[in-house]
């Protein structure tokens, strides 16, 4: 498996290969958690998407604490953890009871993924990550040990223009309520560093209506078309899209009954969003889909 992919790969349609057009249907055959309910209050969206009207793909028992997700456009697939067991899961996108697993570590607190050229990168809950590829039949593991204590985190993601994977606090010991802090790792030198930046959470807050807040993101990600970060909170019920260096520039309210406990979020190349959901004791974990209709802007004539 590899992330980056070559042009002979088949057309997209919202971001999705072309041997998915039966995911479409989804929104017909699959009961969409929230979809079509009476609904007490409305609820903005990014420019190119419907937060209140996402493609709901249900998930089976076993992935009921699902955590992070990688879109794997080679198969159109969302390769998943779950935040208990050391497995990897392929979920497909066009026939979702179809589920591929394998066993990379014993069980931990799994929080996020990334795969970069072929190499998995699985974020515990204080840091660390755990490294593996498959080689044939077998599994080559390691982990790089995060250089402190007293930390959570949740998110890990890529950002290729620093070429390094990116790590936000949920909370961590010296942070205090007005920002979190952020760190690096560098997938070559296998060194963490702390000189990146920090997320502005007076600045979110004040974006969302609220004199103070204690932000504890739940996932995050960049936006393939636009460049944008976009961190989700599942504890605040909040999707901010900002900067590279975390400055939010938007600040949305997410549906509750519908964003249940978002854990994941990863882009198709061309944009469409996919969220996970953990269970939270309500009903079933599932993926929520996002197609990204980009704007077109006509040419004067």
């Amino acid at each position: 498996m590899n992330y980056s992919m070559t042009s002979t790969d088949q057309p997209l349609l919202f971001g999705f290969g072309r041997s998915c057009l039966g995911i479409l249907m989804l929104a017909i055959t699959i009961l969409a958690g929230g979809c079509g309910a009476t609904k007490e209050e409305n609820y903005n969206s990014p420019e190119g998407y419907d937060l209140e009207s996402p493609i709901v793909v249900k998930l089976p028992l076993e992935l009921d604490e699902i955590s992070g997700v990688v879109f794997y456009q080679k198969d159109t697939s969302v390769l998943a953890i779950n935040d208990e067991f050391g497995m990897l899961y392929k979920i497909f996108l066009n026939r979702p009871k179809q589920i591929y697993k394998w066993k990379f570590s014993e069980g931990a607190d799994f929080e996020d993924l990334v795969l970069l050229d072929s190499i998995f990168y699985v974020l515990k809950s204080t840091g660390d990550i755990l490294t593996f590829r498959f080689e044939g039949d077998s599994i080559n593991l390691l982990e790089r040990k995060f250089p402190g204590t007293g930390n959570e985190f949740e998110i890990l993601y890529f950002d290729p223009r620093f070429n390094k994977l990116m790590l936000i606090c949920k909370d961590c010991e010296y942070d205090k309520k007005k920002s979190l802090s952020t760190y690096a790792y560098d997938p070559w030198t296998f060194e963490f560093t702390d000189d990146t930046f920090k997320v502005d959470v007076t600045r979110i807050a004040t974006m969302a209506g609220e004199e103070k807040m204690k932000f504890k993101p739940s996932a995050a990600s960049i936006h393939p078309v636009t460049g944008d970060l976009y961190i989700i909170s599942s504890v605040n019920k909040l999707l901010v899209r900002a900067d590279r260096k975390g400055n939010a520039i938007e600040v949305f309210k997410i549906d509750a009954g519908l964003f249940k406990q978002p854990e994941g979020l990863t882009f198709t190349p061309r944009g469409t969003m996919i969220i996970s959901n953990e269970s939270a004791d309500i009903g079933v974990a599932n993926l929520l889909i996002f197609p990204y209709k980009q704007k077109v802007i006509k040419a004067e004539q």
